[in-house]
């Protein structure tokens, strides 16, 4: 079994401008490639998960944030990250009804610890809201990380 970095996306790998879901309004956060190079050097695989709202509330389409995936996954690329996999919740509560994936609910990450053979005793969450870090702790993460930053390079010690 593989350990996983699973990063939130708005908030930690992006500045949270507030329903982002073109690329002119996405700003990577200082230091996510390098924390993500990191990670990968000690044997981790890196997973997004993260909470859409957006698309409940049609604020913008499934298709417009699978493009801005591709853009994002390719600019990991760029900076020699591979991202495993990205997994989404689409649903609010108060639109589409409750959910299991929908953070705090742990449900995108143990369906990635199935799909992707991850133990999540030895992996890592990077989040930036109390949902993300107890849907890290409910679904059994070993070490689940709250940031509220501009940076992420102190993750690394940089």
């Amino acid at each position: 079994m593989q350990k996983a970095l699973f990063l939130d996306r708005d908030g930690v790998i992006n500045f949270d401008k507030g329903y982002v879901y073109k690329i002119d309004d996405f700003e990577f956060i200082h230091g996510i490639f390098k924390v993500c190079r990191h990670y990968m050097s000690l044997g981790f695989v890196i997973v997004v998960v993260t909470n859409q709202a957006g698309i409940a509330r049609k604020y913008y389409t499934e298709l417009d944030f699978h493009k801005l995936d591709l853009w994002m996954v390719s600019q990991f690329q760029k900076h020699n990250v591979d991202i495993l996999q990205t997994y989404f919740c689409p649903h609010h509560p108060n639109f589409t009804g409750m959910c299991k994936c929908r953070k705090p609910e742990p449900g995108m990450i143990l369906t990635a610890a199935k799909e992707l053979n991850i133990d999540l005793s030895r992996s890592v969450l990077i989040g930036d809201k109390n949902s993300d870090i107890e849907a890290g702790i409910r679904a059994g993460i070993a070490k689940n990380l709250l940031v509220r930053s501009n940076s992420l390079e102190f993750i690394v010690g940089v």
